[in-house]
């Protein structure tokens, strides 16, 4: 289970503030890609941490129990990049913006910028605090873990709401990514706004209606 071992050994306390930092929504076909700052106690992990995990190891339930939690004893921020960002600077670039926006919002609701991100992965966003990477971080550290879950709680909400406006391409059930359903509707339903027009299973189908 992920601890704050990387927090404590960046010298996470009262006067070097160390969030943790991830993203949701890399990989989909449509929606936007969302990020997560968390900033943890430095002192000890509390109760409401327990069973704080990578988003993807935790159930959809969990998730969302421990997203309230998360939202409820901690200050964090969440970014967002829009479609139309990923489209016009690449979905690497547009998650960068997404992680800077999350630092930012964080920064607001304490009056200051966090030292250090830890941030998941190996390529280090341009933020306006110092960053370290840690790959496979949301497994290690429970700060990442803790963005992980937001970023991920808050992009299924996006992609629910935005499913009942586009009926049919089941992003309820798979958050735009490229299922073979999601897939087939694209080709009988054509793409949305939504959809990310620099992904080629879209732009192979725009391509088709020209």
């Amino acid at each position: 289970m992920p601890d704050l071992s990387h927090e404590i050994r960046l010298g996470h306390g009262p006067d070097c503030p160390v969030c943790g930092v991830d993203e949701a929504g890399r990989g989909p076909l449509a929606g936007p890609v969302v990020a997560g700052a968390v900033l943890l106690p430095h002192d000890a992990i509390p109760d409401w941490c327990t069973g704080i995990n990578d988003s993807k190891q935790v159930k959809q339930a969990q998730r969302e129990a421990m997203f309230e939690r998360i939202i409820a004893n901690a200050p964090f921020g969440v970014g967002i990049a829009s479609v139309e960002e990923i489209d016009a600077v690449n979905i690497l670039q547009a998650t960068f913006l997404a992680m800077a926006r999350a630092v930012d919002e964080l920064a607001t609701k304490i009056g200051r910028m966090p030292s250090l991100a830890l941030v998941d992965g190996n390529r280090p966003p341009k933020l306006r605090c110092q960053v370290e990477t840690l790959v496979e971080g949301d497994a290690l550290s429970l700060s990442i873990a803790a963005a992980s879950i937001v970023a991920k709680v808050t992009r299924d909400k996006i992609m629910g709401q935005l499913a009942i406006q586009h009926p049919g391409y089941g992003w309820e059930r798979n958050q735009g990514y490229g299922t073979a359903a999601h897939r087939a509707a694209i080709k009988s339903l054509g793409p949305t706004p939504h959809h990310r027009r620099s992904f080629a299973p879209v732009s192979e189908q725009l391509a088709l209606t020209l």
